[in-house]
């Protein structure tokens, strides 16, 4: 179901949806405060309610008596990448930090029912102004998610599982194109390919690229081999080792993250294999440690500071009621030439 446009969620009312629902005003504030109080068929009407209006509970109303909380929740997702990551939350921090705002981090890589259960009920009670999503879930629970509370939400780096949630992303596919493209470029036609997670918004975006610019080339699918990844280094061991027992190894890697990259890296050269002279590599990311590892990794540079500080702004943004922002905004990633790519033999 579509989401208003906020300027017309802003005239809904709770008596609104308490028509619309079929219930009281107060059972419709006791819906969304406390949900495990109202039997399920009357809480799922209200929420259709909510969504169908584009309702935004009054939470200023209540804050302008104790005063506007000024925190910012930030959740983390589940699959985690800490160097890559660290570099977007200090732009979340600075913008925020400029405007008067703190950060509090919700981290939904615990697996635990509690934690979303608490961020949950932070939102809905008020002491949140707007959240920034770093993964495309959002905290649930009980049958409601922070996206039911109408308050402004910005996903960061993927779109979130919502209807109609701004988000600032890097152009995945055209990124994954540019490395593929430089490696063929250079005389490789026989490549091999480490996935990011299966279903992830970034990998499900990368991979395509990857294959068009195979066949933009004339490659097809005896050309390169693929090997499953999870944007952490024991996945680019576990490509480096599977590369190994290959009788027909490829000469140039795409690599849809600099940590596996970096450990397919060591894994392959500590078997005697030379990078770039026997295989040319090529990562995904741009984090500080591919300027110091030997040979100094190619890598696509994403804008990560910059990822961060733009999410908060559009953020701060729709806090202060602003015309509604873009449905996605891409920043440019860029391709760092460096050591562990070279030509291809003969």
């Amino acid at each position: 179901m579509q989401r208003r446009d906020p300027r017309e969620a802003a005239k809904a009312r709770i008596g609104d949806v308490a028509r619309a629902a079929g219930v009281s005003t107060a059972t419709v504030s006791r819906a969304l405060t406390f949900p495990d109080r109202v039997l399920e068929e009357t809480r799922e009407r209200v929420f259709a309610a909510v969504r169908q209006l584009g309702y935004t509970p009054n939470v200023a109303a209540r804050q302008l008596r104790a005063g506007s909380s000024r925190t910012v929740l930030v959740v983390v997702g589940k699959r985690r990448n800490p160097p890559f990551f660290s570099e977007v939350l200090r732009g979340i921090d600075v913008a925020l930090g400029q405007a008067g705002y703190s950060v509090l981090m919700g981290n939904l890589g615990i697996h635990d029912d509690n934690t979303e259960k608490h961020l949950v009920d932070l939102v809905f009670g008020g002491f949140i102004d707007g959240a920034l999503v770093l993964s495309n879930a959002v905290p649930a629970y009980g049958g409601r998610s922070i996206i039911d509370s109408g308050m402004p939400i910005v996903a960061i780096c993927a779109e979130a599982d919502g209807p109609n949630i701004p988000a600032v992303l890097v152009d995945d596919e055209v990124c994954c194109r540019a490395q593929t493209r430089y490696l063929i470029e250079m005389g490789h036609r026989h490549l091999a390919y480490i996935a990011g997670p299966e279903g992830n918004f970034n990998e499900v975006e990368r991979y395509p690229g990857f294959l068009a610019e195979l066949a933009a080339a004339g490659l097809g699918p005896d050309d390169f081999v693929r090997f499953e990844g999870n944007y952490d280094f024991a996945s680019g061991v576990a490509a480096g080792e599977a590369f190994l027992k290959l009788e027909r190894r490829p000469t140039g890697v795409v690599s849809c993250s600099d940590e596996m990259a970096i450990a397919f890296m060591k894994t392959i050269r500590r078997a005697g294999v030379r990078v770039p002279e026997d295989v040319s590599i090529v990562g995904f990311d741009g984090i500080e440690i591919g300027e110091y590892v030997e040979p100094t990794l190619t890598t696509i540079r994403q804008p990560r500071f910059e990822l961060g500080s733009t999410g908060a702004e559009i953020l701060l943004g729709m806090i202060k009621g602003e015309a509604a922002p873009p449905r996605v905004t891409v920043l440019k990633g860029e391709l760092d030439k460096r050591d562990s790519a070279g030509p291809a033999r003969g």
